[in-house]
């Protein structure tokens, strides 16, 4: 069977008034909803389902027993014609879950572009990630989360709802995170704490040894300098006015609303 330039297997169920683009792949078992839209050269392996308003990037694959823009896991939640907005050539892996907006959080979740959620990842309602962000197996975005780019979250790791998680930020596995965590930020253990900054990301990610000794150096001074936290904020912003990372992570701090910094252990 084809649709619109597409291969569809002729197990797969189509509700009228999906949107299909050109040279996907649906394959055996999958559903998908009225609401959704599906943009050209994306793959469905099987038993996939996609309802709701959900929007899907082209060349994205999404693998078996995956739920995409069911309804989210709130009480609250009515029925409102809230969207799934889901970005360009991520791969979504078995039995991930992604759910819609509500009312309460600006009516969208939104995933961007080149991410990776490995087996049995959560992503909650009205949750916001970047680019290039990794959930390994069994990771769990609560509500309204924000991650910036180039996340990795390890696996088994559990993020409180409305926790934001600067960009080049690392999460250890089986961490359960109930504080913002700051850009370029390394946090692990059980309630997690900051153990440094994630040097591998940055070295990863093209930075150059100078730049990753400002950072250091602005870690030290936010995390280990004289004052209270602002105080602290103040003095490396006045220090740093010309760089563009450092006032990243000062901003970041800065902006703090439902939950504080999480912050170094303290023996």
């Amino acid at each position: 069977m084809t649709y619109s330039d597409s291969t569809i297997h002729p197990t797969a169920i189509i509700e009228e008034g999906a949107k299909i683009g050109k040279n996907c792949l649906i394959g055996p078992y999958c559903t998908i909803g009225a609401d959704v839209t599906l943009a050209d050269n994306i793959i469905l392996k099987s038993h996939v389902v996609v309802d709701g308003m959900t929007r899907i990037g082209e060349g994205t694959t999404i693998y078996p027993f995956a739920s995409i823009g069911t309804a989210p896991q709130d009480l609250k939640y009515k029925g409102e014609k809230s969207e799934l907005i889901i970005g360009k050539n991520n791969t979504i892996r078995e039995h991930v879950t992604m759910n819609p907006g509500t009312k309460d959080g600006g009516m969208k979740t939104v995933v961007g572009d080149n991410c990776l959620f490995m087996m049995a990842t959560h992503v909650a309602h009205d949750c916001v990630l970047g680019d290039n962000v990794i959930m390994a197996n069994n990771a769990t975005l609560g509500g309204h989360v924000v991650v910036g780019d180039r996340v990795l979250i390890g696996g088994l790791a559990a993020v409180h709802q409305f926790v934001r998680i600067g960009s080049y930020a690392v999460i250890g596995g089986m961490s359960g995170v109930e504080s913002d965590v700051i850009p370029f930020g390394r946090v692990k253990g059980e309630r997690a704490s900051l153990a440094g900054l994630n040097l591998v990301g940055l070295e990863r990610g093209g930075f150059t040894k100078d730049q990753i000794r400002v950072i250091q150096r602005a870690f030290k001074g936010i995390f280990e300098g004289e004052g209270n936290l602002d105080q602290r904020l103040d003095t490396v912003a006045n220090q740093n006015q010309e760089n563009d990372l450092v006032t990243k992570i000062v901003d970041f701090a800065r902006n703090r609303e439902k939950f504080g910094l999480c912050q170094p252990h303290k023996s």
